[in-house]
């Protein structure tokens, strides 16, 4: 009986999520002309920006037999969720406040709406890559599926990462412009919009240990590369304890200072 119970509330729970992130999404853009049209645009130019500059500016080549731009597409869609969604996380307490004083109101579904609610763009994208990967004869296979593996961990790693910036966003308000710039940092760092393999081994052995590198990785391997899951070997379980010790600096931080928000905001 108390495990029915239990689904019963977990049910409610996402249902009241997914509604609380379906208004989030809207709410963002009320009041513009396009509306939540914006949240597609945005991105989609972005890709056309940086395929000019660097296919026709910097006359980037074919990536292993590979157009650049399915190159560019699948490696920068993940990043376009991870950015979005860590910057509305770490601002989620503060922008909903007035509901954190809320004493019955559950504050931990604050950073998890943002993240949702960024999510429905990461599946439009998605879909925008499988259109461009079958207008250039890129036909979808079963190595497709590995994406919803790694953006399982895109999602997991955001969330950690969000809950530990939203909890110091609270007490310290440059945090925000903090994650910014590290985020901007991470951008140039991850083989984005440049070829890893153009750099020494030793320095692609340090981009490697970076999480987010295997998010880029994992859906160019699902898109391009079309590697069975876990062909980088141990590589790939050090990913997985980074998320696990993320998770919980983050979720405990979270937890141990929440008693303190509403006193704070």
């Amino acid at each position: 009986m108390k495990w029915k119970l239990r689904m019963k509330k977990l049910l409610i729970d996402c249902g009241f999520l997914i509604q609380f992130a379906v208004d989030d999404f809207k709410g963002k853009y009320a009041g513009s002309f396009l509306g939540i049209t914006w949240a597609f645009l945005q991105p989609l130019s972005t890709i056309l920006v940086y395929w000019f500059v660097f296919q026709l500016g910097f006359r980037s080549q074919p990536v292993e037999n590979v157009p650049f731009i399915l190159w560019l597409i699948s490696g920068l869609i993940p990043w376009f969720f991870i950015n979005e969604a860590i910057i509305g996380g770490t601002a989620s307490l503060v922008e909903y406040s007035y509901l954190v004083k809320k004493v019955l109101f559950n504050i931990n579904i604050l950073p998890l709406a943002k993240i949702t609610s960024t999510f429905f763009v990461q599946i439009f994208l998605i879909l925008v890559a499988v259109l461009a990967m079958l207008v250039f004869g890129f036909y979808p296979n079963v190595y497709y599926l590995e994406v919803f593996f790694y953006a399982v961990y895109m999602v997991l790693l955001v969330t950690a990462i969000s809950y530990f910036t939203s909890a110091v966003y609270v007490f310290f308000k440059d945090v925000l412009q903090m994650v910014s710039i590290i985020l901007q940092l991470i951008f140039w760092l991850t083989p984005m919009v440049w070829d890893i393999s153009i750099m020494p081994d030793y320095v692609q052995k340090i981009v490697k240990l970076n999480p987010i590198y295997y998010v880029v990785f994992g859906y160019r391997n699902a898109f391009i590369y079309q590697k069975p899951l876990f062909s980088e070997g141990w590589l790939e379980v050090y990913y997985w304890v980074i998320l696990a010790i993320l998770m919980a600096v983050g979720v405990g931080l979270f937890k141990k200072v929440k008693p303190h928000f509403a006193d704070v905001l």
